[in-house]
């Protein structure tokens, strides 16, 4: 029985484990990580049995991207970890510590030579890591060029604040693609291709370790080294010196912080300051033994399960909140935690009046622990609580999740007003998602076509917190700028499942700017036109089937009207012919520029490598990447930047 637990819970380490570091999500929370984790060590301790592929012995996993590899010079341990202050004071000894956060973001090493950054290398797994020299030379903190000109190796954490998440997030109009967490945006950011993203989105660095330096003499303290770091222009970790009588009230006092603390952190590291010993004890085979990681004790409170709210999102998917019996936590009062989806509620067995304890998530978020009950009864309701209804139960990904199927439903209307006004549909500044809310809250927007009949509510809105007059109009401008748009554009911000931008450019180049044929359009009509398939074109007759949709743009037809938009046959050279891009870009602005120049001119460009992708185009023609490698056996063309630049000028 011990051994077939070992290797059920390496399974599910080793899945959550790939989740968090290839694929930047969580299928469990820390808590349950850790706890498993820690069931572990102690089974392997007990049965002497440790599996070749544990993740007791393995310090990472693979790195999936395209962006170059380079080995570590040394390889990044993890930290052992405690919960127990007592431990920690027992830890350090007659020792004198540095005891600092434990950021949550995306570990780097940085490399400067002759005063200037030359390389910047994420941890990946720990030996091989992914280079992203020219992202970090974005980190809005970062110094470029510093006064000691020797070989300088430095590692630290890439972190974007809780207030910059919130504010990215709002501007991400689809809610399934919203970041759940600081840490996920920071490590898409920060392994960005394109490295203008990276640089809008705020990236701080803060070092937390000095690997290797030439002639500067430390006097064999580590505080030393962030003395001196800070004097080189880095931000390094807020930190504190310790001894064994001390560390209880630091530690006390950066847990008072973490509810104003703006950057995200797992935790605290105690490190050795006396750096001679530290390097004197060695290390394990995945732990050094100069540091060693806090992780707060969750405080867990019992209470009883009142009810299963379920509460619809603008996507349409309905998420479980449990609602419980108000208890006190981190010293506030919390009474609700989010259940995510039908999977995680399922394996709780929730059912009201169930005996369940619950915590803050790193002393922030309210998480169900355990329920000790699981009496099950629980019932998932047929009907969408927004608008009544049929739901249905999808899975994505492993994952069971509830949806509602009306596409009407009112939950949904939200995201369709945010859709219309955004930049590649209508293009109507100064309406963010809070914005539109309020104007559907207040009655002033029911159907899209009201967004150009606000006047009536003129004295209504420069009143509300955020507005003014000057505002107001500067929304009007930009509301009459959008009524002269392109039929394309217009037919992008209806929403209509599955029509994307150039999907959308594809049909009105194919009916000729045509809107009644494009109405009235069939199936089969529809997969005739390079790029569409079935499932696309049925869902798109089915649209314009509905008299809801049909009366929208009637109405909307009396507000807007479309620019005249010249088809020229001779140019559309790539017509029917469908490109991936991959990679950086050197004769172009982004990749982005690629595709409107390859759309421009009749091609289709698409996010993956099929049967029905023409060229791949991939400056590193030679790469073993996951697209390269899925074009050579498929027999598709891998053609450079500069191949492409000749094809386009008839030269090959």
């Amino acid at each position: 029985m011990e051994l077939e637990r070992i290797k059920e819970l390496v399974e599910l380490l080793n899945q959550a484990g790939r989740a968090y570091y290839q694929e930047d999500r969580e299928i469990m929370s820390n808590r349950e990580y850790d706890a498993l984790y820690d069931e572990l060590v102690a089974l392997e301790s007990k049965t002497g049995v440790v599996l070749a592929n544990s993740p007791t012995i393995h310090v990472g996993y693979e790195v999936l991207s395209e962006l170059a590899k380079e080995k570590h010079s040394s390889p990044m341990l993890s930290l052992d970890k405690t919960k127990d202050v007592d431990a920690l004071a027992a830890w350090l000894g007659d020792q004198k510590g540095v005891l600092s956060w434990k950021m949550d973001g995306l570990t780097v090493v940085l490399t400067y030579r002759n005063g200037e950054l030359e390389k910047a290398v994420t941890r990946g797994n720990g030996e091989i890591g992914e280079v992203i020299t020219n992202n970090a030379k974005t980190f809005c903190n970062l110094p470029r060029r510093i006064p000691y000109t020797g070989e300088l190796i430095i590692r630290g954490e890439a972190v974007i604040t809780y207030s910059d998440f919130e504010k990215i997030n709002a501007g991400i109009e689809d809610v399934e693609a919203k970041y759940k967490n600081p840490r996920n945006l920071c490590s898409g950011t920060v392994r960005q291709l394109n490295n203008q993203i990276t640089a809008e989105r705020n990236v701080h660095f803060f070092a937390f370790n000095l690997v290797d330096i030439e002639d500067v003499d430390f006097q064999n303290s580590m505080e030393a080294r962030f003395v001196w770091l800070k004097q080189m222009g880095f931000d390094v970790v807020e930190y504190e010196m310790v001894t064994a009588d001390t560390i209880r009230d630091a530690v006390a006092g950066f847990a008072n912080r973490i509810q104003t603390n703006d950057f995200p952190s797992d935790g605290l590291v105690l490190l050795y300051d006396d750096i001679a010993y530290g390097k004197s004890l060695g290390t394990t085979a995945k732990f050094p033994r100069d540091s060693i990681a806090f992780k707060w004790a969750d405080e867990l409170a019992t209470t009883h399960l009142r009810y299963i709210e379920w509460s619809p999102s603008r996507t349409g998917l309905i998420n479980p909140v449990a609602v419980f019996e108000p208890v006190e936590l981190e010293g506030t009062s919390v009474s609700r935690a989010s259940m995510h989806n039908i999977s995680i509620l399922e394996s709780f067995q929730m059912g009201e009046g169930d005996e369940i304890s619950v915590f803050k998530a790193n002393m922030i978020i309210p998480q169900v622990a355990e329920n000790r009950t699981r009496s099950g009864t629980v019932q998932i309701p047929q009907h969408c609580p927004a608008c009544g209804a049929p739901t249905e139960i999808r899975q994505v990904n492993d994952v069971r999740a509830l949806y509602c199927t009306n596409e009407f439903c009112s939950a949904k209307k939200l995201k369709l007003f945010s859709h219309f006004v955004s930049r590649n549909a209508m293009n109507i500044d100064g309406l963010s998602e809070a914005t539109l809310d309020k104007f559907i809250e207040e009655g002033f927007l029911e159907d899209l076509y009201d967004l150009y009949r606000l006047e009536p509510y003129r004295m209504q809105i420069v009143v509300m917190e955020g507005f003014g007059d000057k505002s107001y109009e500067n929304l009007q401008k930009s509301i009459e700028t959008s009524r002269t748009t392109t039929l394309a554009r217009f037919l992008y911000g209806l929403g209509i499942m599955n029509i994307g931008v150039a999907t959308a450019k594809l049909i009105c180049k194919h009916f000729k700017n045509d809107l009644a044929a494009i109405q009235t359009a069939g199936v089969e009509e529809l997969v005739e036109i390079e790029g569409i398939g079935q499932v696309i074109a049925e869902a798109f007759v089915a649209y314009f089937k509905h008299e809801e949709n049909l009366h929208r743009i009637q109405e909307l037809l009396k507000e807007i009207r479309f620019e005249e938009e010249e088809i020229q046959a001779g140019e559309q050279i790539f017509e029917g012919k469908n490109f991936v891009i991959t990679g950086s870009v050197n004769h172009f602005a982004n990749r982005d520029e690629v595709k409107a120049v390859i759309e421009g001119k009749g091609g289709k460009v698409t996010g993956s490598v099929t049967s029905k992708t023409h060229y791949l185009i991939n400056n590193d023609v030679t790469s073993n990447s996951s697209k390269n490698k899925k074009a050579k056996e498929l027999g598709v063309p891998i053609i450079s930047e500069d191949d492409f630049i000749r094809m386009m000028n008839g030269e090959m």
